[in-house]
């Protein structure tokens, strides 16, 4: 299938409820859990309220979680990511990564276009996953994103991710430049993903080349935008939400017309933000 709009809707694949039902921390609603998850939940110590289940005590989220893990209801990650309001608010409590889908919680993360401007034009650092990686094994991913993990701010995260995954010192990496934020809701087969993406932008001297640190990416290789743009448009060789912040990325910088029929259809999809109102590209890189 040809078209960029695919991404977009592919990683948008589920309205809410969906059969679900929503799971709050006190009077705040964080989530969404299945019915069969639903009545496991008030066996736990959750009770129901208007069609809602409720977990009173926010406190009790990383203990009942662990309870789940060890009933092989999910994956325990051993990373323990801030809980919010679903508006993005202050942090509730903490949960496993491995237990967001389950409930449905929204995960937030950063992703950064690692960017090089060289004689013969614009060029994107491209990392390949590793095929031991339990999620997306050997797609094509940003030169440097990750989850937030609990206590980290977006820019200490990429900080961290950007030594991490490639090799970059700080003092590099945190002249990074805040772009935007994705969301969107979708069905994997891990569960309900409700992830919010803080995505940067950083223009990098043509001398820097990054080294896989962790095991977690094969290599990097450089880019031109055209090839990044053909890919995109016709193969799905991108991680899956990778796609969409480097359509927003080509947008900005005119590879992808924005006046145009395609241009217009893919921007109004991409800034249908719900009720997080986002503001949405704050700025051109370089």
């Amino acid at each position: 299938m040809v078209g960029l709009m695919r991404h977009i809707e592919r990683a948008r694949n589920v309205t809410l409820p969906g059969g679900r039902l929503a799971f709050r921390l006190g009077e705040v609603p964080v989530g969404w859990v299945l019915p069969d998850l639903a009545d496991e939940l008030c066996a736990l110590g959750c009770r129901r309220m208007d069609g809602a289940v409720v977990l009173d005590v926010p406190e009790a989220l990383p203990g009942l979680a662990r309870t789940l893990a060890a009933g092989q209801k999910f994956a325990w990650r051993d990373e323990a990511f801030d809980v919010r309001p679903d508006d993005g608010g202050e942090p509730l409590t903490t949960i496993d990564r491995g237990a967001l889908p389950l409930f449905g919680i929204a995960a937030w993360g950063v992703h950064m276009n690692g960017l090089v401007q060289r004689p013969d034009g614009l060029h994107l650092w491209v990392a390949r996953r590793s095929m031991t990686k339990p999620l997306d094994p050997g797609k094509l991913d940003h030169l440097v994103a990750g989850g937030i993990s609990a206590g980290f701010s977006p820019m200490q995260t990429l900080i961290k991710e950007a030594a991490e995954e490639a090799g970059m010192p700080a003092a590099l990496a945190s002249q990074a430049r805040h772009a935007g934020l994705i969301c969107y809701d979708m069905l994997r087969a891990e569960g309900l993903r409700r992830d919010r993406l803080h995505c940067f932008d950083l223009l990098l001297p043509e001398d820097f080349v990054p080294r896989p640190m962790d095991g977690e990416v094969q290599n990097f290789a450089l880019w031109p935008m055209a090839d990044v743009l053909n890919t995109l448009r016709y193969s799905n060789d991108f991680k899956f939400n990778v796609n969409l912040v480097l359509i927003d990325l080509l947008l900005r910088l005119a590879y992808i017309d924005p006046a145009g029929e395609e241009g217009r259809a893919l921007r109004s999809a991409l800034t249908d933000q719900g009720e997080l109102e986002i503001e949405f590209n704050k700025h051109k890189p370089g």
